[in-house]
């Protein structure tokens, strides 16, 4: 019997990875470290940042809002995507699919906010020292830290709302890993023009300009560093904003790639790969990028394992 006659119209059936019986268990155990990974990961960062008090300063802040985003991100995808990859049943409830592209959207849109927040930070630091604890006060700090998660939040209201109330008359089985906005539009009869807009809209106002914040913001610190005269100056300086630079480029180089390229260079291989680093890859490396290269971080571990 065709899966489309079990499958009752509120529901969607996500294809995923691979229908073959070893390449799913690869999968499963594959993802199921990553997950493991990130958790462990991102977790010992926040934990790291909360028992330091040398580590109470704003750059930290913000880097434990990021793995918050991180565990978050990667937890309204992955566990439902372990589920899938050895499930006989893959399908998934609309309720359910709006719920994880809801927060996938949501946490997505502020992990770029907030990636572009620390490099005004990382600006702020090198550029204006003397100002920097002026500049980057406490209340500033928590404005922007909710002001991330507050547009994630109000911006993928909008393209959940606008997205579910397309007729899915093509097909109700997604080419994807998981519920996201590019392959439901490719499953609507209907013209998804609006949709299309209001997705390069949103990703014009929210990644571009976060991106051209961030540029900007490292226009100046690297103009800032190529002042100091002494080369261990400049490094120290430039060892402060690496690890976001690594970061940067592999968050937004991934995001801009699936929701900015035209529907007529559209792979479905390709769209799942990017998806996999940017939803698995990107959050489980994001602590790991910013402990190994921070001798803070590390002795702040290494410190805490003596002790105990």
């Amino acid at each position: 019997m065709d899966d489309s006659n079990q499958t009752s119209p509120d529901r969607f059936i996500l294809l995923g990875l691979s229908n073959v019986p070893y390449l799913q268990v690869i999968c499963f155990l594959m993802f199921l470290v990553m997950y493991i990974i990130t958790l462990s990961g991102n977790l010992l960062l926040i934990i790291v940042v909360r028992i330091s008090p040398k580590l109470h300063s704003p750059m930290y802040f913000f880097l434990s809002n990021l793995s918050i985003i991180d565990i978050s991100f990667s937890s309204s995808i992955v566990p439902i995507l372990l589920i899938n990859t050895l499930s006989i049943n893959k399908s998934i409830s609309l309720l359910g699919c709006a719920v994880q592209m809801y927060f996938s959207l949501a946490l997505g849109a502020a992990e770029c906010i907030i990636l572009a927040v620390m490099a005004y930070d990382r600006f702020a630091a090198i550029c204006k020292p003397l100002y920097y604890n002026n500049i980057m006060n406490k209340k500033l700090c928590f404005c922007l830290a909710a002001g991330s998660w507050s547009v994630g939040f109000i911006n993928s209201i909008i393209h959940v709302a606008l997205t579910f109330q397309l007729p899915f008359c093509r097909s109700h089985h997604v080419n994807h890993i998981f519920c996201e906005v590019p392959p439901f539009l490719r499953l609507s009869c209907k013209d998804t023009r609006l949709n299309e807009i209001a997705v390069y809209i949103s990703a014009g106002i929210i990644v571009i300009c976060s991106f051209l914040l961030t540029l900007i913001s490292y226009v100046h610190i690297i103009s800032s560093i190529l002042k100091i005269r002494y080369s261990q100056g400049r490094f120290k300086a430039f060892s402060t904003c690496a690890s976001h630079l690594n970061v940067v480029t592999l968050y937004y180089g991934t995001i801009m790639f699936m929701y900015l390229q035209p529907r007529s260079s559209y792979s479905q291989e390709t769209d799942i790969v990017v998806s996999i680093l940017y939803t698995a890859v990107t959050p489980m490396l994001n602590p790991f990028i910013y402990s190994v290269r921070n001798k803070d971080v590390k002795d702040t571990i290494i410190n805490h394992l003596s002790r105990r």
